[in-house]
């Protein structure tokens, strides 16, 4: 797998260090790796598309994206909230789109470059069949572009800049089933920008009553998230702060179409869980947690469980620290008491957080090490000690 080639460049810096970076850069003609080949005229970190950058030929790992619209010579993608307008010839921010001969495609349908079999923890979900695997399927390409990213070099990359797998729909499942998985998974990069592949393949996954699984940071439009839905068993979100500017300085991203996305997988009925990572200077504040824990009280009810995540230094942040554990678990805390019912506590090992417990007679009913569910005792959807409903898919 390949390396950017400026990988070994980039600037060290704070958060405001971050917002003066472009100025600096322009004025001194310095390198900059946190704004190299990024638009900075709104002041976002906002990768440009990128034009005459379409491969000369389609490849056969192509399918016309279903989302589009033609707009004179140029064709606009509507997958997600970036709407990528493309002449011919140019490729989107994603990556993985491409503009030729008048029609848009995706270079990624069937060529996922990671396959794995993991547990279901690992994504993570702790309300969706416990202790069950998952046949993993990732591919390039993501709409935003994280300093923080944990999975760079493929989500930051093009299709062609990595070894690829040739693995179709029918294959997949086929695969899943061989696995004994009873779910599928696209996940690793963003996997919005490979929704043609997951669509087919949830579709015949769903006849073969294998589950399709959602990991993506919920950047997505309305139209394309309905018809996902219709095949889709669970989704775990990222949410990565709450806050417009926290987005776009720290993901190239917006907040709103994410609160949109949460909302209509709660009305469709999905299955759902989300992931909050805490990047020191970044998002570690408990007013923002006290904020987003309220709007997903409000928004989606007390039972959809919450995971922060401890960051770990990599890709573009390699000089901040990992989050302070008692952070975590002060937000925990916070969440708890702003009324969810279940707070978990990741990238911590052996932390008690990251065991479930009843809301209602608080004893343990949940015991995992690592990814591996250690005890069990929901029964038949019901805490096993007093009998109260707890939320997830258990069966």
């Amino acid at each position: 797998m390949k390396e950017p080639a400026d990988q070994a460049r980039f600037l060290k810096m704070t958060r405001r260090g971050l917002l003066k970076a472009g100025l600096v850069c322009a004025i001194s003609g310095l390198p900059c790796r946190a704004f190299a080949g990024w638009a900075s005229s709104s002041g976002r970190n906002e990768k440009k598309v990128t034009l005459n950058d379409a491969p000369g030929k389609i490849w056969e790992w192509s399918t016309e994206v279903m989302f589009k619209r033609v707009s004179g010579g140029n064709v606009q993608c509507l997958t997600c909230p970036n709407m990528c307008l493309l002449p011919p010839n140019a490729r989107s921010r994603c990556q993985s789109h491409v503009h030729k001969d008048g029609k848009l495609y995706t270079l990624v349908y069937g060529n996922p470059c990671a396959v794995h079999v993991d547990p279901i923890e690992k994504k993570p979900f702790y309300h969706f069949l416990p202790g069950s695997s998952s046949f993993s399927i990732g591919t390039t390409g993501c709409s935003f572009h994280c300093l923080n990213c944990q999975n760079w070099q493929i989500s930051q990359v093009k299709p062609e800049d990595v070894s690829c797998y040739t693995l179709y729909p029918e294959a997949a499942v086929e695969k899943a089933i061989e696995a004994k998985c009873r779910t599928i998974a696209f996940t690793y990069n963003e996997p919005t920008t490979a929704l043609e592949y997951a669509l087919d393949t949830f579709r015949l996954s769903r006849k073969r009553n294998v589950g399709g699984v959602w990991v993506s940071n919920g950047f997505i439009n309305r139209e394309p998230l309905l018809e996902l839905c219709k095949n889709l068993s669970a989704a775990r979100i990222d949410v990565k702060g709450f806050s417009d500017e926290m987005y776009q300085i720290l993901n190239a991203g917006r907040l709103s179409p994410v609160l949109d996305t949460l909302k209509i997988l709660k009305a469709e009925g999905v299955w759902l869980e989300m992931i909050v990572l805490i990047v020191p200077t970044y998002t570690d504040r408990m007013e923002m947690v006290k904020q987003m824990c309220g709007w997903f009280l409000k928004n989606l009810g007390p039972d959809h469980p919450v995971h922060f995540l401890r960051f770990h230094p990599q890709y573009k942040l390699t000089h901040l620290p990992p989050t302070s554990i008692s952070f975590l678990e002060d937000a925990r805390k916070t969440a708890l008491s702003e009324g969810l019912h279940h707070v978990y506590v990741g990238n911590v090992p052996n932390a008690d957080s990251n065991h479930t417990y009843c809301p209602g007679c608080k004893k343990k009913i949940i015991n995992r090490v690592g990814f591996s569910v250690t005890e069990n005792r929901v029964k038949n959807g019901k805490c096993g000690y007093c009998g109260r409903r707890i939320a997830g898919v258990w069966a």
